[in-house]
């Protein structure tokens, strides 16, 4: 028996792969296939299930291609309805493969089809469970996102949440391997851990949604200090449920070169938004106008996700040479799937095409120091617990995945700075301004790692662990 978590750090999701003897499955596969396909022809071992834990809200899988290119059956939970041919396993069902058992847990909370893998080794030992969102290491699913199909409040939903835990996942030995599907930095729970495999022992210790008392509070904790998902959660639901384009045919129709002329046409006539994927450094410097940047390097597809929203928007990419393919595979995973094309020769050949360019002023933190006074605005972009450990002095809390509540707020004749962490999401935001037309601000570089190193004033730090949020 071979078990292998493939994870995928901009999306912090992990899918298993498991061998034995001639055969295998694939738990919560990614959007794209090849990888896949490749390493069962490396293997000599035919796919026999597709197993998903729910219907993912964060990404979009590869179930349905994947069954196509193979002729495994697509295995969810029970209640599940999906609008294409799979299996609606029973709970307690077993699937053999192989030499080894995987036995179907329902647990729902999170989604009303969520399920635990408990998998049974040739020994007929129980070994590890692939538990989805149902139990992260350090947290649990948030129980927020199933409630219009469900038509129950997050509160019944995590009440839920907890009799599947208590009666599914606390009887299990305490020497069980979990396998989950996401880690830290995932939109789909709050208080994640950095490592992505962990005994269940240890988290019946660790895991404070483990070690509550009661029902009523594992509810009031697992609810407190959740943020609104991010708005494209929705559609990738509906994308999973439902028949969706092939990886291929995505890349098909995304990877094609424009001219300068081709991606203004396309901006005019067909509506596309320009999404610039080079980092903060290179875009200030000259960049299309009302162009978006979300560098490639961070977390760009929960970030396109939630700043773009509608998986239908169409897309003309500018990316630095080479990436492009990378870009459109990274946007698929989150379903969107509507790449016109991308700026043939990169940002470089609009340059030379000598059509207008735009800027965004950005300063050095010693610049910021210097400018700095008792009146000035600024807006710190960061998350609220990161706001809360630590700030610039009477700096407005502006996260973010909140611009759009808040930039129609702005005095466009007033100057602000403006700054995140380190850069990344500042530029985001910078960009987004610009292109609603507010300009008077400076984006600091380096954002407040660099600040905190300035004589500009600061509150007193606190440690995030102690932040509830």
């Amino acid at each position: 028996m071979k078990i292998e978590q493939i994870y995928t750090g901009c999306l912090a999701q992990g899918a298993y792969y498991i061998v034995s003897e001639n055969e295998a499955v694939i738990i919560d596969p990614l959007r794209e296939t090849q990888p896949y396909l490749a390493r069962l022809e490396k293997d000599q071992v035919k796919l026999k299930y597709i197993f998903e834990t729910h219907f993912h809200a964060d990404f979009v899988s590869g179930h349905v291609d994947l069954s196509k290119k193979t002729g495994a059956e697509i295995v969810f939970g029970p209640t599940a309805n999906p609008e294409f041919e799979a299996i609606i396993a029973k709970d307690n069902q077993i699937f053999e493969i192989g030499k080894i058992k995987i036995k179907v847990l329902h647990t729902p909370g999170h989604t009303m089809e969520s399920s635990t893998f408990l998998l049974i080794d040739e020994e007929g030992k129980e070994t590890a469970i692939f538990s989805g969102d149902t139990l992260f290491l350090g947290d649990v699913g948030r129980p927020d996102l199933a409630q219009k199909s469900a038509h129950m409040t997050p509160e019944e939903l995590a009440g839920l949440l907890y009799e599947s835990l208590q009666s599914k996942i606390m009887p299990l030995a305490d020497d069980i391997i979990v396998y989950p599907a996401h880690g830290a930095g995932s939109a789909c729970g709050k208080n994640m851990q950095k490592e992505t495999v962990d005994s269940l022992g240890n988290q019946k210790k660790t895991n404070y949604a483990l070690n509550q008392p009661n029902k009523e509070s594992f509810v009031r904790e697992v609810l407190d200090g959740l943020l609104p998902p991010p708005k494209y959660f929705g559609m990738n639901v509906a994308m999973n449920k439902g028949g969706i384009s092939s990886f291929d045919e995505v890349m098909k129709h995304g990877n094609k070169p424009l001219s300068p002329d081709n991606v203004e046409e396309l901006v005019e006539h067909a509506g596309a938004l320009i999404l610039d994927t080079r980092n903060a450094e290179d875009f200030h410097k000259g960049f299309i106008p009302n162009s978006i940047n979300i560098g490639l390097k961070g977390d760009f597809a929960p970030w396109v996700g939630a700043m773009i929203v509608d998986v239908k928007q169409p897309i003309v990419l500018v990316a630095d040479l080479g990436t492009e393919e990378e870009v459109i595979t990274r946007l698929s995973r989150v379903g969107f799937d509507e790449v016109l094309g991308f700026l043939e020769g990169g940002f470089d050949s609009w340059k030379n095409s000598e059509k207008e360019i735009d800027t965004v002023n950005r300063i050095s933190p010693e610049e910021f120091q210097k400018q700095y006074n008792e009146n000035s605005i600024v807006f710190d972009v960061r998350k609220e617990s990161e706001y809360e450990a630590e700030h610039v002095n009477e700096a407005f809390e502006r996260p973010l995945s909140n611009i759009n509540e808040w930039a129609n707020l702005i005095d466009k004749n007033e100057h602000f700075f403006l700054h995140c962490a380190g850069g990344y999401r500042s530029m985001i935001a910078a960009s987004i301004l610009n292109s609603r037309g507010i300009r008077n601000f400076s984006e600091i570089e380096g954002g407040f790692n660099k600040i905190k190193e300035t004589t500009v004033p600061k509150s007193t730090f606190m440690c995030q662990s102690k932040i509830l949020k």
